[in-house]
């Protein structure tokens, strides 16, 4: 049976949650020019928040555009800080019941989850199927198309009604909604930028994780955002899974699959996932991360960006690369 979601429409918009969701949202934006002037007078612009839900006269504003470089170039959505702090407000009530409903090798946006669980899974994954690298371990690697753009809202909000009963509650997750849309399309796409926008990409997908783990039974299967993986012993498994799994995605969800970004390949052979090469026994860092690596410490020769990068090298075979790190980190210094 379905689990209901009990909370009412005044746990999201009453003051104390709003104060809550202000002390979570200025977490290191406090210098920010806009975050200044709404904390100028912070209490009115709360109270006036709450004023405004409580009679349903709340609209969603409209959004700053601009592009990001990480490593791919993306177009960012960022909403006021108004809104942004109303996102907050309704995420502190919503995702701890979501992510309840989540399947445990989901592990984008989640706390306790995250890429380099989701790495480690994985290896775990290929040990238990290869039975301790003595046999082949086969790798279907997949990748959505346009993911944030293609989101349907009809679909989605069908999706949160199966969950929801409160009709206030549903009307103003319709208002973030339908705040936003694609080359003008009013019922595609989510905006990269808002942090309601990571919980409803997981409501959305959870539907298509849901499917993997009862309909087609996949015992090994990781998903992280938009990138998924599906382990198994025979080759010819996957291209079964791949075809009932690209049906899915577009009869219920309205998705593609990238084909350009589809792989089929045993582990051993290495497997490009979550910005790392995978083999049997070790992993190595993705060249286009490595050269991105590089090229940032070049422009920002900081102590910070170093153990940064530092960090994130613990989490492969990565000794010669880390010699390289460094070697050019005192030579920029």
């Amino acid at each position: 049976m379905k689990s209901i979601f009990t909370h009412n429409y005044n746990d999201i918009i009453k003051i104390d949650n709003l104060l809550l969701a202000w002390s979570e949202f200025i977490v290191g934006k406090n210098k920010k020019q806009d975050v200044k002037l709404f904390s100028l007078n912070l209490m009115d612009n709360i109270i006036r928040l709450h004023e405004d839900l409580a009679s349903m006269s709340y609209e969603h504003g409209g959004y700053h555009e601009f592009f990001i470089t990480d490593p791919k170039r993306r177009h960012i959505h960022k909403a006021s800080v108004r809104d942004r702090l109303l996102h907050h407000a309704i995420y502190r009530i919503l995702y701890p019941f979501f992510d309840k409903t989540f399947i445990n090798d989901s592990y984008s946006c989640r706390i306790n989850k995250g890429v380099h669980k989701a790495i480690n899974q994985f290896n775990k994954y290929s040990l238990k199927v290869s039975k301790n690298n003595t046999k082949a371990c086969w790798v279907l690697k997949c990748d959505i198309r346009k993911f944030f753009a293609s989101i349907n809202h009809n679909i989605l909000i069908k999706i949160i009604e199966s969950y929801i009963v409160d009709k206030k509650i549903l009307w103003l997750i319709k208002n973030i909604i339908d705040s936003f849309g694609v080359d003008n399309q009013k019922s595609i796409g989510l905006p990269l930028g808002n942090l309601t926008s990571q919980l409803l990409t997981n409501i959305y997908m959870n539907v298509f994780d849901q499917f993997v783990k009862h309909k087609l039974k996949v015992k090994y299967y990781i998903r992280y955002a938009d990138d998924f993986v599906f382990l198994f012993e025979e080759r010819n498994k996957l291209d079964k899974i791949l075809m009932d799994i690209n049906n899915f995605l577009q009869n219920e969800l309205n998705l593609s699959l990238h084909k350009d970004k589809l792989f089929i390949n045993t582990f051993s052979s290495g497997m490009d996932f979550l910005g790392w090469v995978h083999f049997s026994s070790y992993r190595t860092l993705r060249k286009n991360t490595k050269n991105r690596m590089f090229n940032r410490i070049q422009q920002n020769p900081t102590n910070e960006s170093l153990q940064s990068y530092l960090g994130l090298l613990k989490h492969g075979n990565t000794f010669k690369v880390k010699q390289e790190l460094l070697n050019k980190y005192w030579l920029l210094k």
